[in-house]
Formats: structure tokens, C-alpha cells, sequence
């Protein structure tokens, strides 16, 4: 055990997160997504939700600040479909835990798969709600 680390935080993801270098992207995926599939390195988090992975993450994982947008999400198929509630979330958690301004990239489902495909890793949640999908790129610690 270390001292402020988040308990949800695994060894393995933590090891993840300290390899990544700028630029590098991680995909905090929700419980429908095929990360098993896509994923270069796969991070198992069953039992966690999206939420509160990306906020026990921000603590420790600094946002490219060098690109307008360092997070992305996977929009919804039918416009229809109103907005997944759980993007309001995120957005209070960036809001909170960042102190660079940062914008949300809002990507197409098979662009937002092919993106994953080239992440540094996937960790696989078990997160129910859809389009939970998020996108981080990691930036520097000045």
C-alpha cells in the first residue's frame, strides 16, 4: 500500500500510467465497448465504474495542454438521442480536477474504435451506462 494513492487504482494501471509518455493515450472504456479486441495493453477494471476511474486518474495524470482538445468521447449513433447524462459528470470532474482550460473532442463510433486501437491501453470498466467511452491524451508535469 502507498499513501494517496487511490484504492481503485490496480498496480498494473498505476505501472501503465507512469510508462506513458506525452502524447500517449489511454481509453477508460465502458462495459459494452470491445476492449479486448482493440486493446495494445488490456487493464481489467470489473466493478468499477467510468466516474470514478477518471477521477482517482486525474489525480495522478496531467492533460496534454499542447492540443485543443485531450479528451474525447464517442457521440451518439441516432442524433436524435439526447445527450448521455454521464458527459455531464465528466465534465464536472475535468472541471474540478484540471487547472488548464481544455475542450471535448466528440468523435464518430467507428473514428472513436480506430483511435482506441491505437491507445497506449484500454482499461475495461464495468460501467453501464452508454456512450461512457472517454478518451484521455497525457500531457507533462511542468
Amino acid at each position: 500500500m502507498l499513501k494517496g494513492i487511490p484504492k481503485n487504482l490496480s498496480p498494473e494501471l498505476l505501472k501503465i500510467l507512469m510508462e506513458m509518455g506525452h502524447g500517449d493515450e489511454i481509453v477508460i472504456a465502458d462495459g459494452n465497448f470491445p476492449a479486448a479486441n482493440f486493446a495494445q495493453r488490456l487493464v481489467r477494471a470489473d466493478g468499477h465504474g467510468v466516474p470514478e476511474l477518471l477521477d482517482s486518474i486525474l489525480d495522478l495524470f496531467p492533460l496534454d495542454t499542447f492540443v485543443d482538445k485531450p479528451v474525447a468521447l464517442m457521440q451518439v449513433v441516432n442524433q436524435n438521442e439526447s445527450k448521455p447524462s454521464i458527459w455531464d459528470e465528466y465534465k464536472k470532474l475535468l472541471e474540478k480536477k484540471c487547472s488548464e482550460p481544455w475542450d471535448i473532442e466528440f468523435m464518430e463510433r467507428f473514428s472513436f474504435y480506430e483511435r482506441a486501437k491505437n491507445a497506449y491501453a484500454i482499461i475495461a470498466t464495468s460501467e453501464s451506462a452508454l456512450y461512457a467511452n472517454i478518451i484521455l491524451k497525457k500531457g507533462v508535469i511542468s
